[in-house]
């Protein structure tokens, strides 16, 4: 008769402390990313999961944790699904129910993500890529979910092309060029300014809710910033993006007030508490430092902030 193992991890600690997060991180499976009109797109996604772990015991069970996200996610693989975000809800409620000392599971994924599209002037056959994000957290009150993407993009900084404005200024004039001509030259002919490579995170804690698409969140974050960028650029390509993107100058700030923006108009249906977290962090060109903005706030505070009206706390 064999011995029966001990289960170490539910005896007792020697430091009586709860924990919010014990599990495991990269764990990379394939997930199917359903479409209604043609064949799955096939995503290698990296996961995380994790349990809250009461004082009084030891450890979790980490390999019942692995159990579970292969269950989950074998299935998800068997029939494509059409929200990454109900993968990672279906895995976060499996684990809760399966571990009767936690009362939060909480399940996050990245993957890269392709989509094809055409260049803004040649006009050619190109691809690009961004980084789903999408999560769960289960408890006992119910499953809340979110869905969200990181993507690359260009920014151009307005400060420096002040300054280009104000030499060509000086220099037209110094030419005998009249105000006029000046004014209406700087209009049509955007000036020089330092560019960076953007990054600019969206996500969207939906419940569930309608209107929440990953291509329009995927969107919304690239039309943040001053233009977007393309694996394939002829030399009428970088000609668009170079004019696009100095017509278009934004600070960091500037981008991440453009999210909300367009947050608010594109998902017109989000509930006032749905929770909405955007980031843009610039890769700087002319400075050894990058540069940061975010906010975090719930979709009912942008819309009464962008309508113009007072919000509580907002001094």
């Amino acid at each position: 008769m064999s011995q029966q193992l001990p289960d170490v991890q539910a005896t007792q600690p020697d430091v009586s402390v709860g924990l919010n997060h014990v599990g495991v991180t990269g764990v990379e499976k394939l997930v199917k990313l359903g479409r209604a009109d043609d064949r799955p797109i096939v995503l290698m996604a990296e996961f995380e999961v994790f349990v809250d772990l009461p004082s009084w015991r030891k450890g979790a069970d980490m390999s019942r944790n692995m159990e579970v996200i292969d269950e989950t996610l074998e299935a998800a693989v068997a029939e494509p699904a059409y929200r990454v975000e109900d993968v990672c809800g279906d895995a976060a409620e499996r684990l809760l129910e399966k571990h009767e000392y936690t009362s939060e599971a909480t399940v996050k994924m990245e993957a890269e993500y392709v989509t094809r599209e055409r260049t803004p002037a040649s006009d050619k056959r190109t691809q690009s890529t961004a980084t789903i994000i999408a999560s769960a957290c289960a408890t006992e009150e119910g499953t809340t979910e979110e869905i969200g993407a990181q993507v690359t993009g260009m920014t151009v900084c307005p400060c420096s092309q002040g300054m280009s404005n104000a030499r060509a200024r000086e220099t037209l004039a110094d030419l005998g060029v009249d105000d006029e001509t000046v004014a209406e030259f700087i209009d049509r002919v955007p000036q020089a300014g330092h560019s960076q490579r953007g990054h600019a995170t969206l996500r969207i804690e939906c419940d569930g809710a309608p209107g929440v698409d990953l291509h329009d969140v995927i969107r919304v974050a690239r039309d943040s910033m001053s233009a977007h960028i393309y694996n394939l650029a002829k030399r009428p390509d970088e000609d668009h993006m170079t004019e696009t993107s100095h017509a278009n100058a934004k600070f960091v700030e500037d981008c991440v007030r453009d999210m909300a923006d367009g947050v608010v108009n594109e998902f017109p249906d989000l509930a006032d508490d749905a929770v909405v977290t955007m980031k843009q962090s610039n890769d700087e060109s002319i400075h050894q430092h990058n540069a940061h903005a975010e906010r975090v706030a719930e979709v009912g505070q942008l819309r009464a902030e962008l309508n113009g009206a007072d919000v509580p706390g907002d001094d």
